[in-house]
């Protein structure tokens, strides 16, 4: 009996071993974690994702957005999703986030089939997953495995998030702060595909700018369009002699005959040309071009050291090639295993958008 009790203990003690040694990045998230649990999880949360979809196939780049959001101010805990008058959700680059609804939908059914086991943190990654894969990109295994955050405060958006005026390299030292590399910028910024509409009631030009270019930043812009005036300033009288050097002349008159100057700047540009409704890399072909819309986001190709990830994931064959598909899994699992509560840490809510009690 002791010796059965032994060998119990030694199988118990490997087996935790074996998980921890399966960890992404020291964290104790790991892929199939509610396998015993909630079997059913991801798949519900799939379902649901697909169900929305078919109603509105903008919650994708919405419910990707809100997951990048989620990560970089307190870390992936749902924080979020909390509601409450000055939580994270009302702060000015949070406004606009969409896919509430459905990571509401995924916990009620959760709650139904396995109550007070999966968490709020968990459906938003695995959420974000499967928007990817609903708009013909890659799929990729999500560790699993987070609690939810308690507290949620619209100050920590500031200095997390990347601003709009930010250069290349201080876009570098945000991500590096979060444990992500140069790589992982270029690859997120390439593919954190997002629609934004800018005929939003009551939004100023002002607003409209600040907002799209504030979230643009890090999120681009294979699916997903811009608004003339976002962008027009780079047409006309970028220079004393005319429009922004760095973009492909030709690509200025196509531009210029979409966007005439001081016409309606509402009418909606697709940011990855050529290539709209596909997650495909297409957009750093753009770049190469000169046939990027915004700003920042050329910047990716003059500066040296993001240059060489956008020519890397252009070079299809060869030893310096990169498979963008695959690289962007890795980003997307660092990403979201950013600061995570696992553990005795944080909780599992049974409401996901929770009155904030900080």
């Amino acid at each position: 009996m002791e010796g059965n009790c032994f060998n119990q203990t030694v199988f118990l003690f490997t087996l935790l071993l074996a998980i921890a040694a399966s960890s992404v990045r020291g964290h104790s998230t790991r892929v199939g974690f509610y396998s015993s649990t909630c079997p059913r999880a991801e798949s519900i949360i799939k379902s649901t994702v697909e169900s929305h979809f078919k109603l509105d196939p903008t919650i994708a780049p919405g419910l990707l957005r809100m997951h990048f959001h989620d990560c970089f101010v307190r870390g992936c805990d749902a924080s979020i999703l909390i509601d409450g008058p000055n939580a994270e959700k009302t702060a000015p680059a949070s406004q606009f986030l969409k896919g509430y609804k459905v990571i509401d939908d995924a916990k009620f059914q959760l709650e139904c089939e396995c109550p007070g086991v999966v968490s709020c943190a968990d459906i938003l990654a695995l959420a974000a997953r499967d928007s990817v894969v609903l708009t013909k990109g890659t799929s990729w295994a999500v560790p699993t495995g987070r609690r939810d955050g308690t507290v949620s405060k619209a100050s920590d958006t500031d200095g997390n998030m990347p601003g709009f005026q930010d250069t290349v390299d201080v876009l570098k030292q945000k991500f590096a702060a979060k444990g992500l590399n140069t790589r992982d910028l270029v690859t997120l910024v390439g593919k954190h595909f997002i629609t934004i509409w800018l005929d939003l009631p009551n939004a100023t030009v002002d607003t409209q700018f600040w907002l799209l270019i504030f979230n643009l930043l890090l999120g681009a812009h294979t699916i997903g369009t811009a608004a003339c005036e976002v962008f027009s300033y780079r047409l006309y009288n970028f220079t004393s002699t005319g429009a922004d050097p760095s973009i492909n002349p030709a690509f200025v008159s196509h531009l210029q005959a979409l966007c005439p100057q001081n016409r309606d700047g509402s009418r909606q540009i697709a940011l990855d040309t050529g290539s709209a409704d596909r997650f495909d890399t297409s957009f750093f072909a753009n770049l190469r071009e000169g046939k990027g819309i915004l700003e920042s986001d050329q910047r990716l190709w003059t500066d040296d050291l993001t240059k060489k990830f956008v020519q890397r994931f252009l070079e299809v064959r060869g030893s310096l090639g990169l498979s963008f598909n695959v690289e962007f899994g890795k980003s997307m699992v660092k990403m979201s295993n950013i600061e995570v509560k696992t553990g005795t840490m944080g909780e599992i809510r049974k409401v996901c958008s929770k009155v904030n009690e900080y």
